[in-house]
């Protein structure tokens, strides 16, 4: 009975958060409300609330994102001059799914899988 979810993860700068979700990872923008964005890429939708006290050191937002292709995803990020988790560069991990990790601007975690 359960269709699809949207995970709604904490921003402190609506601005900061739209431009680094629409130019840096290729989502658009489908809702902007007050305190409230909702991007979408692909069948992705991923929504945020305004949390302007949030301190990033103590975020521990956190979404798993299955892929068809991670290997082209990647390399997107890569040519867009994203920046990769310094513990999440793409691999093979120990429970057999290939992934790559990445931060938004307020420390939410975004990891992306496939099975390899």
């Amino acid at each position: 009975m359960l269709t699809e979810i949207h995970p709604k993860l904490p921003m402190r700068n609506k601005s900061i958060t739209r431009q680094y979700y629409i130019n840096q990872l290729g989502f658009q923008d489908i809702g902007d409300y007050d305190g409230y964005l909702m991007v979408k890429k692909d069948k992705i939708e991923i929504h945020f609330f305004e949390f302007k006290e949030l301190d990033p050191k103590e975020n521990y937002g956190q979404v798993y994102i299955r892929t068809n292709d991670i290997d082209a995803l990647y390399k997107s990020m890569l040519d867009n001059e994203t920046k990769i988790h310094p513990n999440g560069q793409l691999g093979i991990r120990p429970w057999g799914q290939k992934e790559f990790s990445l931060l938004d601007p307020d420390s939410n975690l975004l990891t992306f899988g496939q099975n390899s």
